[in-house]
């Protein structure tokens, strides 16, 4: 499957071969989106994605048919239940249907509804952690119609958080080693959002969205310079500003994202009972901010690095891993998304 991360900014997508030693990427392609075309993760213009899908597919293998996509968390309704671990998988599903008729404050008729087992129950041995996950189907039809526009048939349907989460496996090496009972937070600073993963010991045990990212610093630079929206983009893509732009725009910027992070990372403490995380990646095309790794080091004295899955498990001929050196980072939600192929999935 190819993994396609469809954002408010642009659609990235990468395909996945598995190695002996990891994963090689035999395919790649990002294409700008219409401004507006997707707007709070959701598709506003189904046409301007159906349009930048199409690019996607062209530079696809012709034998590319399936994608795995995601929704947005904020979208998603999940809840950890705890279920007897002797039940079948087809009792499991009649007892969710029960569970989830009395958590979901719609109709089930209206939701896509999916669960996964976790991990034993600490309290009780007989009992299994069961990841409850529910989404309006509205949202996932857009998703899936957009794919079938251009004859790719949607196989896996992912959170964001959880893709996320499951990219660290390209990333780990990069880590220091004896990673084992290390808390990793992966944060995510897209266009509009910044995404955030936590994982312990391979598994993602936290994810949240804030709406904060990339695009508040273009309206800044837009602002305070009197740029149009494309001079300002261009701008900050090339670093062509005025000298004072990081006293001016970039730190306050910064600032704020610090801020957004600080408080997710807080919540997450408060809700698992640590006092901090032990790294953090940094991924997404705003993490290459000038200073933005010094910035939470020095601020929230946890080692912070940006994502270099090259660094990592990730493999690419020469040609490719050249040209996409400098921005792989912000492949990784699609980098989540391509190792679905690789783990258990149900059709």
């Amino acid at each position: 499957m190819v993994g396609i991360d469809i954002g408010s900014h642009e659609v990235k997508a990468i395909l996945l071969s598995k190695t002996a030693d990891g994963f090689k990427i035999i395919s790649h392609a990002a294409t700008p989106l219409k401004k507006g075309a997707v707007n709070d993760h959701e598709i506003r213009d189904s046409d301007a994605v159906v349009d930048a899908l199409k690019q996607i597919k062209r530079i696809l293998p012709k034998s590319t048919n399936f994608a795995a996509v995601a929704v947005s968390g904020s979208a998603v309704m999940t809840k950890v239940i705890y279920m007897d671990s002797a039940l079948s998988e087809e009792e499991m599903e009649a007892q969710i249907e029960i569970e989830a008729d009395n958590l979901i404050p719609y109709s089930l008729d209206e939701v896509n509804i999916d669960f996964e087992k976790l991990s034993q129950n600490s309290t009780d041995p007989s009992k299994v952690n069961v990841l409850l996950s529910a989404c309006r189907s509205e949202n996932i039809d857009s998703l899936i119609d957009s794919l079938e526009a251009v004859n790719l048939e949607a196989k896996v349907v992912d959170v964001e958080g959880y893709a996320l989460g499951r990219s660290f496996d390209v990333i780990a090496k990069q880590l220091p080693e004896n990673l084992d009972d290390k808390v990793v937070a992966m944060v995510d600073i897209g266009a509009n959002i910044t995404t955030f993963s936590v994982v312990e010991n391979g598994e993602t045990t936290f994810v949240r969205e804030q709406a904060f990212g990339g695009e508040q610093f273009t309206q800044s630079i837009l602002s305070f310079y009197g740029m149009t929206y494309e001079q300002a983009e261009k701008a900050k893509l090339e670093g062509d500003l005025p000298r004072n732009y990081v006293f001016e725009v970039l730190s306050p910027f910064q600032t704020q994202l610090l801020q957004q992070i600080k408080r997710t990372l807080q919540i997450y403490c408060t809700s698992s009972g640590r006092d901090k995380v032990d790294h953090i990646v940094l991924c997404g095309g705003t993490s290459t901010l000038e200073g933005m790794v010094n910035l939470m080091i020095n601020e929230l004295g946890v080692p912070t690095i940006i994502a270099d899955p090259f660094k990592g498990c990730l493999y690419a001929d020469e040609e490719i891993k050249n040209y996409l050196q400098p921005q792989i980072n912000k492949y990784m939600l699609a980098c989540g998304l391509a190792l679905r192929s690789y783990s258990e999935w149900r059709t």
